[in-house]
């Protein structure tokens, strides 16, 4: 075991696999000379070369599109793209053909790409650097949509996704690559060390696909959330004296409906949280699940707390960011209601 942080874990994670199938491949911006903006790439094209850790150019329909071609011809390719927010331009390539690859060939073929994308707000990214698209890919069939919280998941998650045959879209809330966030901006910034989830196997594990975790046991109130809302939920428990249930969705898509539903049951109360935008967020798919699965134990009116409906805004960040008081007025919301 190691401490690391995420942006080690998810760094383990590349290696581990790398030196596991050597049909593990790596393609991206900067990915390789550079080791990716964010350093989750650092070192690995020294280590395997630059045939296995490809420098792409800034463009991430061709990025998305060659390694759709990698995984058909055999390979597992990891495809970084740098910014979540510049995914888009490698959108069709996403929908239209590596998601519906096997389902159009009948089983014949398919592509075990994993796709890699740094997401969220939280370090004054502004509008082009901070967005969490997450919801539109568990709209489209034939991808799994992972979001890790911490560095424990992010490298057993990774290894999963890198290891099923199935496309996968790996989401990273880079505002907890260096540490958790309890979402109060003015507290000095506390890095994984102390953190048991910052306490990491050097080798290779995998932590399941479509499997939530309860990070916080409770009776009073279901807070159903991912990413680094996670830590901004438990801290907002807290900060209200409030016997929350917090659920870490971790998958979004395969979800764990089940483990959702029977804390809901449990609790009576439900409240979700995301930090994306909330109209069409994943959230009202949570919520639309919970009510047909707990319709008949639910107390309150289900809550949401999640980003608001524009743009992410750089001068306004904290407001537009769902953070401790956000989530804590949304607590005492259900909490009050009948």
């Amino acid at each position: 075991m190691a401490r690391m942080n995420m942006i080690e874990a998810i760094r383990s994670a590349h290696d581990v696999m790398m030196d596991r199938d050597p049909s593990v491949v790596v393609l991206g911006e900067d990915v390789g000379y550079f080791g990716g903006v964010f350093r989750c790439t650092d070192g690995l094209q020294r280590k395997y070369g630059e045939h296995r850790v490809i420098d792409a150019p800034i463009a991430e329909g061709g990025i998305i599109g060659a390694a759709i071609g990698m995984g058909v011809n055999g390979l597992r390719p990891v495809a970084e793209i740098q910014f979540a927010d510049y995914i888009y331009p490698g959108f069709d390539q996403i929908v239209s053909e590596l998601a519906r690859l096997r389902y159009r060939s009948c089983g014949e073929f398919f592509s075990p790409v994993t796709i890699r994308t740094p997401c969220g707000g939280g370090i004054r990214g502004g509008q082009t650097h901070s967005q969490s698209p997450e919801g539109i890919f568990t709209h489209v069939s034939g991808i799994k949509v992972i979001m890790p919280s911490n560095p424990y998941d992010a490298k057993g998650l990774l290894i999963s996704a890198i290891e099923t045959d199935d496309p996968v879209v790996f989401f990273e809330p880079k505002r907890i690559y260096n540490g958790p966030f309890d979402g109060d901006p003015d507290k000095p910034a506390v890095g994984w060390g102390s953190h048991p989830k910052g306490e990491v196997p050097e080798g290779y594990y995998t932590v399941p696909i479509g499997e939530a975790e309860i990070v916080r046991p409770g009776d009073d109130l279901t807070i159903i959330t991912y990413g680094t809302l996670v830590h901004v939920a438990v801290a907002a428990s807290e900060l209200t004296g409030i016997d929350a249930e917090v659920i870490d969705v971790r998958s979004m898509s395969p979800l764990d409906t089940e483990t959702l539903a029977d804390s809901v049951n449990k609790t009576g109360r439900c409240l979700i949280a995301h930090e994306a935008t909330r109209f069409s967020g994943f959230g009202a798919e949570i919520a639309a699940t919970i009510q047909k699965k707990c319709f008949y134990h639910l107390e309150a009116p289900i809550g949401r707390v999640a980003g608001w409906d524009t743009p992410y805004p750089h001068a306004f960040e904290w407001d537009y960011f769902p953070g401790q008081r956000r989530l804590a007025a949304g607590i005492m919301k259900v909490m009050e209601a009948e």
